[in-house]
């Protein structure tokens, strides 16, 4: 699978069953060179687009099943933000 076929996904939090975002970007393990998170963009200010406060991320241990249109993880929304 390539990084852009996870882009086109919705990423869906399986406990709150609640929509979370699109990927935007991953995290890599320099040393093993594997997936450590994915990198889901956090809720705009205004008009939900513009400067967005902090960003989710999801560690790759935590996503439950990648299927052909959404990612499910298994997060709650608390512990995934992170400031940007």
């Amino acid at each position: 699978m390539r990084f852009l076929d996870l882009c086109d996904k919705e990423v869906v939090s399986v406990g709150e069953g609640r929509y979370i975002g699109h990927v935007r970007d991953m995290e890599f393990d320099p040393v093993c060179g594997k997936i450590c998170a994915i990198i889901v963009p956090g809720p705009g200010k205004y008009l939900g687009c513009f400067c967005r406060d902090y960003e989710y991320c999801i560690p790759w241990v935590k996503i439950v099943k990648i299927g052909p249109d959404i990612i499910l993880v298994d997060i709650c929304e608390n512990d995934m933000q992170r400031k940007i």
